[in-house]
Parts: structure tokens; C-alpha cells; sequence
């Protein structure tokens, strides 16, 4: 069993994830890892990915801060199905301005095609959404890895995961210098490693590796194997 760790498809095509994953030889005993933000910005937005995702036994979605705003605007679908806007909070307003802004149009619009032809599938997605965690960690041959979206911000290394909140999980941009736990390997996406100067590739530091390589930008996502920290890229 070998386990493997992607983050940031961005709409990704479907079709296309399966096809690295034959190339990588990937098996139903391994195990699979996304660190958030399947969805928005390209084609359908990674709708298609969430219905794989929700069939798949051995792989597992770390939640990222698209799929928590989609989470939050999950009224919205209520709305296109009744086609009013009435009794909308302003709170409500503004998340759904802040997803749009971060590119959340492709998926709604995939959503929405979908509440027409399945609208069971759209409750199957949000259920499933709803069940992410916002961190998993796991041990290989002897290294701890923790698996999050972003980084933690504020970190401490007495503090507890359990007290970080959503914000600090999802949205944090980690310095170079920031430095995490000794003895745990974070690895995280969120930022695409072009902001560390490093296009195109992982980006590594002593305590995190930051594995966003840029597949919101039209890029092939790299998987990370965890066994013997290999990088595949395509």
C-alpha cells in the first residue's frame, strides 16, 4: 500500500485525475489524500470530482476554504430552485460575494445544471462536504505527517489541532520562516508554490511542504507519495 497526497485541483478535469492516477500506478490498497479546493475556477468548477470523490472508498478530501465557502453559500441553491431572492441576509450576501470573487461561478453553474437532472447528486455533494475534516494525520514508516489546506496560522506547538479554528486551517499564507512542529511533517496547498519562487514544483522547508503547483493556473497537479517522499509530476 503506498499513500499519495495532492492538493488544489481547481476544476480539474475528472477524466484527467484518473488518468495520473493510472499513470502512477495508483490501486484500490493505496490510499489518496486531496488537501482541499477540488472545486471552482475551471470548467465545471470540480463538480464532477465531488461525485467521484463520494463513491470512493480510498480516498479522502481534506477540507480547503472553496469547498468551506461553498459550504456557506449552500443556501444559494435553495434560491435557484425557488428563483427568488427574498429573506437573503446581508452575512449571506457577502459570502456569496466573497466565493464569486474567488471564483466560485463555475461551479455554481455546474450546481445549478445539476439540481435540474439530479438534484438528489447536489444533496449527495453537500452531505459529503459537510463530513470533510479540516486536518487528518497519519504516520509512514515511522515519519508523522499532518495533512491540512493551509498551513496554521498563529501556531503554537503546545496549542491542540482541535483549537485552531476555520480561518486559521483554510486561509493561512505560511512565511518561509514559519516553522511548525519538530518531529511532523505539515503538509499543505493553499498557496501556489509560484509565491515562494518556485513555480511549477513543491515547495520544501525543515517542519512543512507546500504542494500547490499551480492547477488553478492551468497546470497537471503533482502527487506527493508519502512512503519515500517522492514527487511525480506530469
Amino acid at each position: 500500500m503506498a499513500i499519495y497526497v495532492t492538493s488544489d485541483l481547481h476544476g480539474f478535469p475528472v477524466s484527467k485525475l484518473k488518468q495520473l492516477l493510472q499513470v502512477i500506478g495508483f490501486s484500490k490498497e493505496d490510499w489518496l489524500f486531496i488537501l482541499g479546493d477540488v472545486i471552482d475556477r475551471n470548467n465545471n468548477g470540480g463538480v464532477d470530482i465531488l461525485l467521484w470523490l463520494s463513491e470512493q472508498p480510498n480516498v479522502q478530501l481534506i477540507r480547503g476554504n472553496h469547498e468551506q465557502m461553498m459550504i456557506s453559500c449552500s443556501w444559494i441553491f435553495d434560491k435557484i430552485t425557488d428563483d427568488t431572492m427574498s429573506d437573503v441576509s446581508a452575512s449571506n450576501i457577502d459570502s456569496l460575494n466573497r466565493w464569486l470573487i474567488n471564483g466560485g461561478e463555475a461551479t455554481i453553474s455546474a450546481i445549478k445544471h445539476l439540481l435540474h437532472t439530479s438534484p438528489e447528486s447536489v444533496e449527495d455533494i453537500m452531505a459529503y462536504l459537510r463530513d470533510t475534516p479540516l486536518y487528518d494525520t497519519v504516520e509512514v514508516n515511522g515519519q508523522a505527517f499532518l495533512l491540512c489546506h493551509s498551513g496554521l496560522q498563529n501556531f503554537d506547538k503546545g496549542r491542540q489541532l482541535s483549537d485552531y479554528s476555520e480561518t486559521e486551517i483554510l486561509w493561512n499564507r505560511p512565511k518561509i520562516e514559519d516553522k511548525y512542529f519538530d518531529n511532523v511533517l505539515t503538509v499543505i496547498g493553499h498557496t501556489p508554490t509560484n509565491y515562494y519562487g518556485c513555480p511549477g514544483r513543491a515547495f520544501r522547508t525543515e517542519t512543512w511542504i507546500d504542494i500547490d503547483v499551480g492547477a488553478a493556473m492551468g497546470k497537471a497537479p503533482m502527487f506527493l507519495r508519502l512512503d519515500d517522499m517522492k514527487e511525480i509530476y506530469f
